[in-house]
């Protein structure tokens, strides 16, 4: 099987997409029945994970059409059990799923939400105790007598964490009784590491996914009703995290911190698994870059690390036992976040006034 989006960069990492029907394939890998990235031993060998290697799973919604919301439901519960051969950590689903591609017209806001868990979140809540997975469940919900587009966080006790009101709702949905959510947009601590969210339309403003920089997502999923295309690129590569994205009937994929595609859903699969190594750190300026020399040669195959020569980028993750924080203190390499924050503090004191 072929991925749908180009892979632009050959990592260590090993991806596996799967289709409705059970065939899976990686990184370009033509073929019928449970072909994996790498080799068997080293799909076997799965459970041996990286330090802060997370499966994610994301979910595309195209082919799913229903009659009501809570067909829908079904629906969506059954694609997301065929992710589960591959154990995933979390799994995403796509903006408002319960509304949309139904065959009977759109209901009103005031039916299609909720004060989670509740009637629609709540048999997503079992689905993750059951399974001992985290859920990004994005439904509509009522808050205070306001109604909003949201994405609701469910861990792996099938607990109800929190949920992203969408920043930037559109038109229509402010004209259909969506409110905007607050400026601020939370981060969620799961047991793998944290999260932030943003939804849609939001990709059009850059200031919510800065402030979730700031204050420390790793990965940042983005339910969707379309692809984004490059925007997720930009987006990731600018705040240096992993973007997640999910949607209703374009590619949902994977961006890493440097911006590049590291897979998507597409003909051949309806949904996306794999593992994201979140023991990775991004490197910037030829000073530091150059320092990464003598992290290989002590280090070899116990990092990785990949550069962007035009860019004077680098991504450097840890593959062995050896934190990436603790490479970087030892040769006195700075993150790319710190050394611009080194160098706007300098300026800002060499500022006139």
């Amino acid at each position: 099987m072929v991925f749908s989006g180009q892979r632009k960069s050959t990592s260590r990492r090993k991806f596996v997409m799967a289709s409705a029907s059970g065939v899976a394939g990686a990184s370009g890998v033509a073929g019928t029945g449970n072909v994996t990235a790498g080799t068997d031993q080293e799909h076997l060998a799965a459970s041996k994970r990286r330090r802060r290697e997370v499966w994610v799973a994301s979910v595309c919604q195209d082919g799913l059409t229903a009659a009501s919301m809570s067909q829908m439901c079904n629906r969506m519960l059954k694609r997301m059990a065929e992710t589960l051969p591959m154990h995933p950590d979390i799994i995403c689903l796509p903006e408002c799923f319960h509304v949309a591609n139904l065959s009977a017209e759109r209901p009103p806001v005031t039916e299609s939400s909720e004060a989670p868990l509740g009637k629609f979140s709540r048999a997503f809540s079992k689905f993750a105790a059951e399974h001992q997975v985290n859920l990004i469940c994005p439904i509509h919900t009522r808050v205070g007598g306001r109604y909003y587009n949201a994405a609701v966080v469910i861990d792996r006790a099938g607990q109800y964490v929190g949920q992203y009101q969408k920043i930037n709702p559109t038109e229509s949905e402010i004209a259909a009784g969506i409110a905007p959510g607050p400026l601020d947009p939370p981060v969620f601590d799961l047991d793998f590491g944290r999260i932030g969210i943003q939804i849609c339309f939001d990709v059009n403003w850059h200031d919510n996914w800065k402030r979730l920089s700031e204050k420390g997502a790793e990965i940042v999923f983005w339910p969707s009703a379309f692809a984004g295309g490059q925007m997720l690129n930009n987006v990731a590569a600018i705040n240096k995290f992993f973007v997640v994205s999910s949607t209703r009937i374009q590619a949902s994929k994977f961006v890493d911190p440097l911006g590049d595609d590291i897979v998507a859903s597409g003909r051949f699969g309806k949904w996306i698994c794999g593992p994201i190594n979140l023991d990775t750190a991004v490197v910037q300026g030829w000073q530091d870059i150059r320092k990464l020399d003598a992290a290989r040669e002590k280090y070899g195959r116990h990092i990785d690390v990949r550069v962007k020569h035009v860019e004077a980028l680098a991504a450097v993750e840890s593959l062995g036992a050896v934190p990436i924080r603790e490479v970087l203190n030892e040769f006195s390499i700075q993150t790319s976040s710190e050394m611009l924050a080194a160098n706007t503090a300098l300026q800002n004191r060499h500022r006139p006034g």
